[in-house]
């Protein structure tokens, strides 16, 4: 710490900083600039939201408008076809070509009745390129066009229009044309509900051009229509014959797609960087975008940022001059101590201050980190005395739960856990198995070899518990010779496999005796929750009396206990 002090001490007398004069110059002018560049990030941050929310605004009225016209739009062309669909000529002409026997040739009267019919309609309606009429089968009937052009209805629309359902098909560059089409078509149906065929009509986006022209004008900007693909159909700026070239990055389109009304900023297909946003049509499932070149959309937060910095430059010129003429008494040694003294005052002791020179201030450091360091011993001290008597209580605390002789848990504390679990079990509907286990014949065995063998014996069953039982097992000696071990989440036939487990480890040691090894059996009773009891008492009580019908039988073996209504 000193010798980063020291570097920074010579460093500031290069920069001829070491006077009390220049020191503070510095100190008002980073006092000065720190909260005045805050405070004018804070005001422009506010103010870039604040017109983030206008032009966000602005767009999404303007696409909201846009988009419900062009949903009008397709909704008004759609009845116009329906209506044709309806027409005499029209069902007439496609019931006899469609009709068993009828006449199929091409260039009939009729069919040029009804090819004079669909140019009649072509000719008043300007966004119609084409009208077609189309057999069940797909076959053109009849066309205003001298030629048929290309339809992109969908493959199934046979399947749609037989349910009388309007058909809208896919966007279709049209070569010859030089624009971008769309098809639609009105299913055509004889008196008694037979399907005929149906009425096409190629629209062109001539009208949605100059739609979407009228709200693009002024400052309002740039209006484009546009597929879930980036397909760009119409638009204010461009002509239609410029739309093939134009297409918005997949990218984009998909995140303005999934973002609906937020405003996105991104580069367009020209490589400029906009802010636009989107609003998706009810019925074809496009989507009208507004977009403003970024630059003169925030050109109003640009000059509010070039005149805040003006503003602290100005600042940092009458704040310097003024620390020139008037700092003369606060030096950074004392701002050092004082930060070091609240630093001791919260609690933090690591604390040392460099003394950089012999003066009253370096006589003042010395004997602060005099006293720092003997705080800092005192509370090592402490700390020290703390982690002892920490550790006497841990060591307390296993004393009061441990049994002496064994190893395992006391009773006092058996029971405290058989607590919890049966209020776990009870709560979350869990199983739970109490085994009781006793010694067989141990006072015997105590009386012939002695209390010391016998201790042995009761650290050697204790052992093979610990070895034969699950980590979440409790086990604990419960009473002279008898143990008692709590098993969570253990039904009786997994309860009884542990306690028969324990049984035969246990026979296969021998413990010796006056005359030769002897064999010490254990006899055990078993009680479930909740059928043995609800209650650590009931658990018990349970438990204790298969225990003792098991010595009863014989000993050397385990007994589950009866239910609650078996012992009624």
């Amino acid at each position: 710490m000193g010798s980063r002090e020291q570097a920074i001490s010579n460093f500031l007398s290069i920069l001829r900083l070491h006077t009390i004069k220049t020191q503070i110059i510095a100190f008002a002018l980073l006092a000065t600039l720190i909260p005045s560049l805050n405070t004018g990030w804070i005001s422009y941050v506010h103010n870039r939201r604040l017109l983030d929310e206008k032009i966000n605004q602005e767009l999404r009225n303007l696409t909201s408008h846009a988009a419900w016209e062009l949903d009008l739009w397709l909704k008004e062309r759609l009845y116009e076809l329906r209506v044709f669909s309806t027409s005499y000529v029209v069902s007439e002409n496609l019931e006899r070509f469609s009709a068993p026997g009828g006449q199929r040739r091409v260039n009939t009267p009729k069919q040029r009745r009804l090819g004079d019919y669909l140019k009649s309609v072509r000719e008043r309606f300007v966004d119609y390129e084409e009208l077609v009429a189309l057999e069940p089968g797909g076959q053109v009937v009849a066309s205003s066009a001298e030629r048929a052009g290309r339809l992109s209805l969908p493959e199934d629309w046979q399947v749609t229009a037989r349910t009388g359902k309007p058909i809208l098909g896919k966007p279709l560059w049209d070569e010859a044309g030089k624009q971008w089409t769309l098809a639609i078509a009105a299913p055509v149906l004889a008196g008694h509900e037979e399907f005929l065929g149906v009425l096409a009509v190629r629209l062109n986006f001539r009208q949605v051009g100059k739609m979407l022209q009228g709200y693009a004008r002024g400052d309002a900007g740039d209006l484009f229509l546009i597929t879930e693909e980036g397909t760009v159909l119409s638009s204010s700026r461009f002509s239609p014959s410029e739309l093939f070239e134009i297409r918005l990055p997949s990218r984009i389109a998909s995140q303005l797609f999934s973002h609906e009304t937020v405003l996105e900023h991104y580069r367009n297909d020209r490589g400029v960087t906009v802010v636009g946003t989107l609003k998706g049509t009810s019925q074809i499932g496009w989507g009208v975008v507004a977009e403003l070149d970024h630059d003169k959309a925030y050109a109003q937060i640009f000059r509010l940022r070039n005149l805040t910095i003006a503003l602290i430059v100005g600042l940092l010129v009458v704040v310097g001059f003024a620390a020139y003429v008037l700092g003369l008494t606060i030096v950074r040694p004392l701002n050092r101590l004082i930060t070091a003294a609240s630093q001791v005052a919260s609690g933090n002791l690591d604390v040392n201050v460099p003394v950089l020179g012999r003066s009253e201030l370096g006589y003042m450091t010395e004997v602060f980190n005099d006293m720092v360091t003997r705080l800092r011993q005192g509370r090592e001290g402490l700390g020290a005395m703390n982690r002892t008597l920490r550790e006497r209580n841990r060591e307390l605390h296993e004393l009061s739960i441990t049994d002496s002789l064994t190893g395992l848990y006391n009773r006092k504390h058996l029971m405290e856990v058989l607590t919890k679990e049966v209020a776990r079990a009870e709560r979350y509907q869990r199983p739970l198995a109490v085994l009781m286990i006793d010694v067989d014949h141990f006072k015997l065995y105590n009386d012939t070899c002695g209390h010391l063998a016998g201790d042995e014996v009761l650290r050697n069953i204790a052992a093979i518990f610990r070895g034969c039982l699950r980590e979440s097992d409790c086990v604990g000696r419960y009473g002279g010779e008898e143990f008692l071990i709590i098993l969570p989440e253990t039904v009786a036939d997994d309860a009884r496999r542990i306690a028969d487990r324990i049984r035969s480890r246990l026979a296969e040691e021998n413990f010796p005796a006056d005359s030769k090894p002897v064999n010490i059996t254990i006899s055990g009773g078993i009680a479930i929750f909740p059928g043995n009891g609800r209650s650590p008492e009931s658990l018990l009580r349970s438990a204790d009396a298969a225990l003792y019908q098991a010595k009863n039988h014989g000993r050397n073996q385990v007994v589950s206990a009866a239910s609650e209504a078996e012992a009624a």
